[in-house]
């Protein structure tokens, strides 16, 4: 196994890094940096530059328009995006949908929705959880009624990400009864702006508006919308479901972060005390195991073995890695972390107090945030059971 990098990967990396240096504006590096409040136009506007040059779907085959990189390219590519302060790719459309409509949809679905995704023109949201359907998926009750040429949709989701953004939505939906829960789910994409479809904030604890419900009551959906065959969904999301898991481990961000945990740290006069520094180079050894394996992953990809299936684990411990580090700026910040006054904050002002750390006011709500990401994309818990079953028997 050789985890080091060659000099041409050495070179592709240095030309990311010259592209990005030239093109993310520094307004939207900034709020990165100091965990602010990314606007929709904010996200938007750089998934729009890179759409235009053909890197939002940078994980993409040269087929379907994208640059067609290997593994060690796609791994650079996110690291250098991640340290320079670049909004996070919104991975719904790019990351999560692409690959399955390139996978199980059709040509003409292929040539539908691709173009949009890869241009950054078209904001995509996740059907999946339901009020009584989060970890156990299988149980969702969103009913879809094939009628003629078309499915009527109705039901509930919930914790819908930017919900109030999409302009469209890839769906799992109830299309049979019969037989094991998973075998009657299919996998439907539909328009946020058909009638019937009715989205409502969920407002969390400091006043944001990440997360909503989302209502559909007798939304009628193409038939021609259906991905690959009817009751057959459930593939199709455990498709899916390993890129989000992969995607939520991002240890590049943590590597970000760990190095902003440590201004933190020093400007509020704690990084000399050592416990404290205990709990940082504790966290720090973790993130760079959890890089290295990654980089086995890496490695094996561009040898040619089968890369190792270990979504679920790269999930569990960058859940975890990002709580820790949310939890750690907090406690640095110390009680200048509490204060949260949204009108003020709108106005500019972030928790910025004499003699101290900048942008402090938002640590707290960004680690109670935080405390979801050990549940989406299938709780740690429930991961556990799968790694136990894979390794165990």
């Amino acid at each position: 196994m050789d985890l080091a990098f060659t000099p041409e990967e050495q070179k592709f990396r240095q030309d990311i890094r010259a592209w990005v240096r030239e093109n993310l504006p520094k307004e939207i590096s900034d709020k990165v940096h100091n965990s602010l409040h990314l606007t929709r136009e904010d996200m938007q506007r750089w998934a729009k530059i890179l759409g235009k040059k053909g890197w939002l779907g940078y994980g993409w085959p040269k087929e379907f328009g994208g640059p067609g990189w290997n593994a060690v390219q796609k791994h650079l590519f996110e690291e250098e995006l991640a340290l320079a302060g670049a909004p996070r790719i919104v991975p719904f459309g790019p990351v999560m949908v692409a690959p399955v409509i390139m996978a199980f949809g059709n040509a003409e679905q292929q040539k539908r929705f691709l173009p949009g995704i890869a241009s950054g023109e078209v904001w995509w949201s996740q059907g999946y959880s339901e009020p009584g359907s989060g970890s156990d998926l299988a149980s969702l009750k969103t009913r879809a009624e094939r009628k003629g040429d078309k499915y009527i949709v109705n039901g509930q989701k919930t914790w819908t990400t930017l919900g109030q953004y999409g302009d469209w939505m890839f769906n799992l939906v109830r299309t049979s009864t019969e037989g094991k829960p998973q075998t009657g789910i299919s996998f439907l994409l539909l328009d946020m702006k058909s009638k019937g479809v009715t989205v409502r904030p969920i407002i969390m604890l400091d006043g944001g508006h990440e997360v909503n419900e989302v209502f559909f009551d007798n939304v009628e959906v193409p038939a021609e919308n259906l991905i690959g065959e009817e009751n057959k969904g459930w593939t199709y999301a455990k498709h899916l479901l390993s890129h989000e898991r992969t995607n939520i481990a991002d240890v590049n961000r943590a590597k970000r972060e760990l190095e902003r945990l440590k201004r933190i740290a020093k400007a509020e006069n704690v990084y000399d005390d050592q416990r404290f520094r205990d709990e940082i180079a504790k966290l720090e050894v973790d993130i760079v195991a959890l890089e290295m394996l990654v980089l086995r992953v890496l490695s094996a990809e561009k040898s040619g073995k089968n890369a190792l299936d270990i979504a679920g684990l790269l999930k569990i411990k960058g859940s975890e890695i990002q709580q820790r580090y949310t939890e750690l700026m907090m406690l640095a910040g110390g009680p200048y972390s509490v204060p949260f006054i949204k009108e003020a904050m709108a106005a500019g002002w972030q928790g910025d107090f004499p003699g101290g750390a900048l942008g402090l006011a938002p640590l707290a709500a960004t680690y109670f945030n935080m405390r979801k990401t050990t549940i989406y994309g299938g709780s740690n818990e429930v991961q556990r059971n799968i790694i136990a079953q894979t390794v165990l028997g």
